[in-house]
């Protein structure tokens, strides 16, 4: 998921500088263009009035004569304009022209004669047109003012075909700044609606896509650790939860199988001993012995039968637990209060081998979870505990906080485990002799223990202590 959140941000950052790159050129277009259409008009009504001029020159001897551009120019500012362009509101006449001779200079000035008698040769709206090409300038009346450009367009005035005066219509740029920014506003918003639209798409597709396969990953990397976890919250992309639902489905099924398949085979296994044992002894009953001999044979019978029955119980208990994928009631509870109960509820058990139970409970801790379930765990903890300890010996229930997290420990004064059997404590259906005997547990009590932590997000352990006996203890997340 990490490659795939860089290529997102690269995807991000490469939209970003293409989405720059059109703005900055649609924005530096736009100028040019409206620019380029204003001279191309302004070419043409350059060259009409050049016209004018040229039908006076036999009046004025061979000399440019601007008296009919002068009326022109006199009537149309009296002219009472309403043009509505676009959204742009135009009033007053924004064109004016001058008149140079042969040599440059201004003989006539439409803006009310201010530039009259000026030399105007070395400007290239002149210059260039006297010269036989196309006279064009733009100059600023204010250096500082960007906008305070002006723009000149320039026409030739012939008379048999010698050039003789020149006549440049202007115009203020700012005249047309207008229609510039509004197309600058349009081309600015258009563009950042699309990348906010391509950008808001990335996200979404983060937020429905990539980051739901990300929680389905670590959900699948949680299972493959053996973690007890609940599907996920995917949000509401239907895509998305129809994978995690197959995929949760498929993990059901796939351990239900297996989980039926390896129990009924240890089941199969673990009941060959006890019902043998039965089957044996109810035969030889069928034959004629002693009263001692028949007894003890019934109390074989009533052993084995007990054995089995404790059997499918702890493994009912623990296929249930198993079968939890998360814990499906669960509320706040007070340890201290729960090893108190547990402590009370196992007093007959430890009575048959006149054992103390000792309880040394920390206060105010609580966590959240299953009652029935966490008194399941320690019971079994308890009764293990009771197995392998010497009569009249004291069995120590303790609270602990660690960190954290809460410790239930239970501590008996037995022999100790092997090493051997320590790494296989938690196994199904692993149990060791208990003292005094041949016979063993059922093997199911410490697999149950730590089912029931892990349900809860904690773990089970077992160690042999330094004096003597072991420590078996559920560690919770507070």
């Amino acid at each position: 998921m990490r490659l795939t959140r860089i290529t997102l941000f690269l995807l991000v950052l490469f939209i970003s500088f293409g989405f720059y790159r059109l703005i900055v050129y649609l924005l530096d277009d736009v100028d040019t263009q409206t620019l380029q259409a204003t001279e191309e008009v302004m070419v043409d009504t350059a060259h009409l009035m050049a016209g004018v001029v040229e039908q006076r020159l036999s009046e004025s001897a061979g000399q440019p004569d601007a008296t009919s551009l002068h009326a022109a120019f006199m009537h149309a500012q009296l002219h009472e304009i309403k043009a509505k362009i676009y959204n742009h509101n135009k009033t007053n006449l924004g064109l004016n022209a001058y008149v140079t001779d042969a040599q440059g200079i201004v003989v006539y000035d439409s803006d009310n004669g201010i530039r009259e008698g000026e030399n105007f040769a070395p400007y290239n709206d002149v210059l260039k047109t006297l010269a036989g090409g196309y006279g064009a300038r733009s100059t600023r009346t204010n250096e500082a003012d960007p906008n305070s450009s002006v723009l000149f367009v320039a026409a030739p005035i012939r008379s048999n075909d010698e050039i003789i005066g020149v006549l440049t219509v202007y115009k203020p740029q700012a005249d047309v700044l207008t229609f510039i920014t509004a197309r600058r506003h349009d081309i600015l918003f258009a563009t950042l609606f699309i990348g906010m639209g391509i950008i808001l798409l990335v996200v979404a597709v983060f937020i429905w896509v990539f980051q739901p396969l990300g929680k389905l990953t670590n959900y699948a990397q949680a299972i493959t650790r053996g973690e007890r976890q609940p599907l996920p919250n995917l949000g509401k992309g239907r895509e998305v939860n129809t994978l995690g639902y197959a995929l949760h489905n498929m993990r059901e099924t796939l351990e239900g199988r297996s989980y039926v398949k390896n129990y009924i085979s240890t089941l199969t296994h673990e009941l060959k001993s006890p019902l043998a044992a039965i089957r044996g002894a109810s035969e030889l009953l069928q034959e004629d012995m002693p009263t001692e001999q028949r007894k003890r044979f019934l109390e074989n019978i009533h052993t084995e039968t007990q054995r089995s029955e404790i059997l499918v119980r702890d493994l009912v208990q623990l296929s249930e637990l198993e079968g939890q994928a998360y814990l499906e009631n669960h509320r706040i509870l007070d340890l201290k209060s729960l090893c108190q109960e547990i402590a009370g509820e196992a007093v007959p058990s430890l009575a048959v081998k006149n054992l103390i139970l000792n309880t040394q409970l920390a206060p105010n801790l609580e966590i959240t979870g299953d009652n029935m379930i966490l008194k399941l765990a320690v019971k079994n903890l308890i009764e293990n505990a009771v197995s392998f300890s010497p009569e009249g010996s004291t069995i120590t229930l303790s609270l602990t906080k660690v960190n954290n997290s809460a410790r239930i420990s239970v501590q008996d004064e037995g022999q100790g485990a092997p090493d051997y059997a320590l790494d296989r404590a938690f196994e199904h259906f692993y149990s060791l002799p208990r003292p005094g005997s041949d016979r063993k547990g059922t093997g199911l009590g410490l697999p149950l223990a730590k089912e029931a932590a892990k349900l809860h997000r904690g773990t089970a352990s077992l160690e042999n202590t330094q004096g003597s006996g072991c420590l078996a203890s559920i560690t919770l997340p507070i």
